[in-house]
């Protein structure tokens, strides 16, 4: 077969799978443009028109439905044909795209990466950090990480890490001019730095734990940020009160520039998670990649 059709056959069932070209030129690591270009000369060696494509979205047409249904089941034998190579590899190599919230690419991840790299030179990581939610299926991810209660159905998974506590803080700034909290119900009286998750757009409701028993509320915001680095350096400018993952501050109460308040009330995440499908057969570089990072 021409080595160029079967580049642009590729190129049409990626464009498909990911809804458009620029979501599917992020995923093959090409531009754009070369994805239209690919594609438009495999519709003129074809002779046959394969896209619908409108300024707000693209569609296969019969034909390119047809041949998409023909098609799939080569690429997937393909990809399996490969698998199998790779898993009879004396050393394993390949590229592992991971999905992870910013505090587990931080604390659980990245410590390992170095060990990792040295026994595994072969296999590439690509570290995507995301706090919103992610469909590792769709957006071509190899696994994600986050905390257990936030899986995907239909994922197997194993924990990286110990669960993550909580602390509530703030700068010496801000309680330079105020009495600190030491009860939830204090919080009315002061400013609080809120989270907003990214993909819902809702406000977290700050959790609280003592003595065995949990309760939730909301908090005045009186600055909401999507941002877990941007809710840190807005307590360490003096801005409030806020809640923080532990790791996420530890160097800053080690050194002074935060301050612990409602201490006893903070509760503990539960531990992070290395996800991935339970349809997919993992490679070789991908098994070495979560003996490494599990706990």
């Amino acid at each position: 077969m021409d080595r160029d059709l079967w580049s642009g056959l590729a190129v049409f069932e990626a464009i498909v799978e990911a809804g458009s070209f620029a979501r599917a030129a992020t995923r093959l690591g090409l531009s754009a443009s070369a994805l239209s270009h690919a594609m438009r000369s495999l519709e003129t060696k074809l002779g046959v028109r394969l896209l619908d494509r409108t300024t707000r979205s693209l569609a296969p047409t019969p034909a390119g439905e047809e041949l998409l249904g023909r098609l799939r089941p080569a690429i997937a034998s393909v990809a399996s044909a490969l698998e199998e190579m790779d898993g009879a590899r004396e050393r394993p190599a390949g590229r592992i795209r991971v999905s992870a919230h910013r505090v587990a690419a931080i604390y659980a991840i990245l410590p390992r990466l170095p060990d990792f790299a040295r026994a595994y030179p072969d296999i590439a990581v690509e570290l995507v950090v995301d706090d919103g939610f992610v469909d590792i299926v769709a957006d071509r991810f190899d696994c994600g990480v986050r905390h257990a209660q936030t899986l995907q159905a239909d994922m197997i998974s194993v924990p990286v890490s110990a669960p993550v506590p909580l602390v509530f803080v703030a700068g010496p700034a801000y309680l330079a001019n105020c009495s600190a909290p030491v009860d939830p119900d204090d919080l009315g009286g002061h400013r609080c730095l809120c989270y907003r998750y990214t993909s819902s757009g809702v406000v977290h409701r700050w959790q609280f734990e003592r003595d065995g028993q949990t309760s939730e509320r909301s908090v005045r915001g009186d600055f909401i940020t999507n941002d877990i680095d941007v809710m840190r350096d807005a307590a360490l400018a003096g801005l409030g009160v806020t809640c923080l993952p532990l790791p996420h501050a530890a160097q800053q109460l080690a050194d002074g520039t935060l301050v612990e308040v409602l201490a006893g009330w903070a509760p503990t995440l539960p531990p992070n998670h290395l996800y991935y499908p339970s349809r997919r057969q993992p490679s070789a570089a991908f098994r070495a990649f979560m003996m490494a990072m599990r706990v």
